[in-house]
This record gives structure tokens, C-alpha cells and sequence, in this order.
């Protein structure tokens, strides 16, 4: 069911602390966490601790925890004192969606280039 963790989501299971994660940021809706696969010198990762498939499917149901979680990419750059960043959802697999639970991707710390990849 929607806003239910999943007994198979990775990042649920960091939200309940089974799993360990290199937790920079945590709020009474988020968690936010160092991705274990750093695509920029800053990579980390701001979760809802509700599980969404998608950042669509977040926004709709729960618009006010989609907002939390942008709150906190800003949060997460002002504290890693990045002047410039992007913050990336991914939806689906073909987009590189790995992990079907809404998250976005705070990357900072270098140049990015537009287009990504």
C-alpha cells in the first residue's frame, strides 16, 4: 500500500535503521544520507520516510512531505556550503531509477555540465 514501507525497499529499511547508511540529515519526515556511489564530491540522497514509488507519485498523495524533501536538499547544500547544485529525481528505469522509492539526488562540489549523460 502507498506511504507503507516495503519489506523489500533498500531505502526503507535504511529509514527503519536496518540497514546502515551514512546518515547526514534526519527531520520527523525525511532522512537524508551519503550515496554509497558518489557521482560528485556532495551526492547525497534526501528520502521521504513514507514510501512513494516515484517523486510524482509522492507529490500527488503527500505534497507537503515532496515539499519536506526539497526543504532539506536545501538544507543539505547549506550545509555542505555548495553555492551551485542539482537536485535530481529519477522516475523509472529507463531515467536510471534504481531504487523505487522517491528520493532526490543532491549533487554538488564540481562543475555540471548540462546536458547530464
Amino acid at each position: 500500500m502507498p506511504g507503507e514501507p516495503q519489506d523489500d525497499c533498500l531505502f526503507c529499511k535504511i529509514v527503519e535503521g536496518h540497514i546502515p547508511a551514512t546518515i547526514v540529515r534526519e527531520t520527523d519526515t525525511t532522512v537524508a544520507f551519503r550515496d554509497i556511489n558518489p557521482q560528485a564530491p556532495t551526492h547525497v540522497l534526501v528520502i521521504p520516510k513514507v514510501h512513494y514509488e516515484n517523486a510524482a507519485a509522492l507529490a500527488t498523495a503527500e505534497p507537503a512531505i515532496a515539499g519536506d524533501v526539497l526543504r532539506e536538499a536545501q538544507s543539505v547544500a547549506d550545509e555542505d556550503k555548495l553555492e551551485s547544485y542539482r537536485i535530481v529525481f529519477n522516475t523509472g528505469a529507463g531515467a536510471g531509477q534504481t531504487v523505487f522509492h522517491a528520493h532526490a539526488h543532491v549533487l554538488g562540489g564540481r562543475g555540471l555540465e548540462w546536458p547530464p549523460g
